[in-house]
């Protein structure tokens, strides 16, 4: 079949060269993909999107996993021919599957001497902004440490109401979470058609568009899959959330050979959605129009000229003085000594904390307030200059 490459202008010439160079991928692959279908857990396919992972982690790319498939795992080992409806039958169907899903994952890293950590989480926790703070903290932790975070929503006590709804939702805020630059959705189609192929053998693939283009909506459909609660609706709608920070997402057939070293290669598979905007711009942007500044830090001159010269992020050693009540993750506004702002940004650390570590070296701070935390106060990637 051919392909429909109308995007309707702007990052359209670059969009797979800027793929290529992300250094943070989110990889999500659909339940039907990881249970063949719903008939079995999918080991020989995992041991193969595993061999691609670490390629592309040989290539400098930090993968962050979004793994489907325990509800759908747990209904094939327990015989169940249909999803259950019944919240506690999805709980149980849940807990059941995340058991052998997450041993299948370690066992397939493993073999390539590489350690995972199951991360399990609820709306709840990226909604209340400590523990959305402790989250990003913990999985960029595991990176650091060569670890490869597999993320899934925690199914066994999650309830409608504090449900992502589907993991290409987690996918997407997973994105937003750690700012990485690309979301990969694997699924058992090869990406986005203009309509759906099942049903209309003329369809073309979309290839690239802004994730924004209304038209894409109709395309889209309301369908969902026998196995999970996605379908291409709820892909197209994690796009234009990963779209909020500047990220761009492929939507890709994951039984493609090598789907996932080639998209990095630049290979045109799947249907690529582009952001209005870069990453740096689209969260500068945000920054930019916060209005709601918790505190105030005052600086020594130093620390203003390294701020606007050398784009440096904020330490403490530069700070004066404080005012106001914030927590870590609150806006904060930093002026000069004149009371002129100099720039705003997220802080590390509470007012409470700040106070203590004013004017003190970055080194001296684990031993002032009993924990080893960031070293800077803001960092540059969650400051705008003004």
């Amino acid at each position: 079949m051919g392909s429909d490459s109308n995007n309707k202008g702007g990052l359209i010439d670059n969009g797979r060269s800027h793929l290529s160079s992300g250094r943070r991928w989110v990889i999500k692959i659909g339940s039907a993909l990881l249970t063949d279908d719903g008939t079995r857990l999918n080991a020989e396919g995992i041991q193969g999107w595993v061999a691609q992972i670490v390629a592309l982690r040989s290539q400098g790319v930090q993968p962050i996993l979004v793994s489907s498939g325990a509800i759908a795992a747990g209904m094939t080992r327990l015989g169940w021919a249909s999803r259950p409806k019944a919240e506690h039958e999805l709980q149980v169907a849940a807990a059941v599957g995340q058991m052998g899903l997450s041993q299948t994952w370690q066992s397939a890293f493993a073999e390539h001497g590489i350690e995972t950590a199951q991360v399990l989480l609820t709306h709840a926790d990226l909604s209340n902004r400590q523990r959305y703070l402790n989250a990003r903290s913990a999985l960029n932790s595991m990176m650091g440490l060569g670890v490869i975070p597999v993320v899934n929503e925690n199914d066994c006590v999650v309830t409608d109401e504090i449900r992502f709804g589907d993991n290409d939702t987690l996918g997407a805020l997973v994105v937003n979470l750690v700012e990485a630059d690309a979301l990969i959705l694997l699924t058992d189609q090869d990406g986005l058609y203009t309509a759906d192929p099942r049903k209309h053998p003329d369809a073309v693939l979309v290839d690239q568009r802004k994730a924004s283009d209304p038209a894409l909506d109709a395309m889209a459909g309301e369908s969902k899959g026998r196995l999970g609660r996605g379908g291409m609706f709820t892909k197209l709608r994690a796009a234009r959330l990963a779209a909020r920070s500047g990220a761009r997402t492929v939507i890709a057939g994951g039984r493609i050979e090598r789907v996932v070293e080639r998209l990095h290669q630049g290979d045109p598979l799947g249907t690529l959605l582009l952001p209005d905007e870069e990453r740096t711009v689209a969260r500068k942007r945000w920054l930019a129009g916060h209005l709601q500044m918790k505190g105030k830090l005052t600086l020594d001159a130093g620390a203003v000229r390294a701020l606007r010269q050398s784009g440096s992020s904020l330490l403490p050693v530069g700070v004066c003085s404080v005012d106001g009540t914030f927590k870590r993750g609150e806006m904060v506004v930093c002026v000069d000594s004149q009371g002129r702002e100099v720039a705003r940004g997220l802080v590390n650390y509470s007012s409470e904390e700040v106070v203590k570590v004013l004017g003190l070296p970055s080194q001296q701070m684990a031993s002032v307030l009993g924990f080893t935390g960031e070293p800077e106060l803001v960092h540059r990637d969650n400051m705008v200059m003004v």
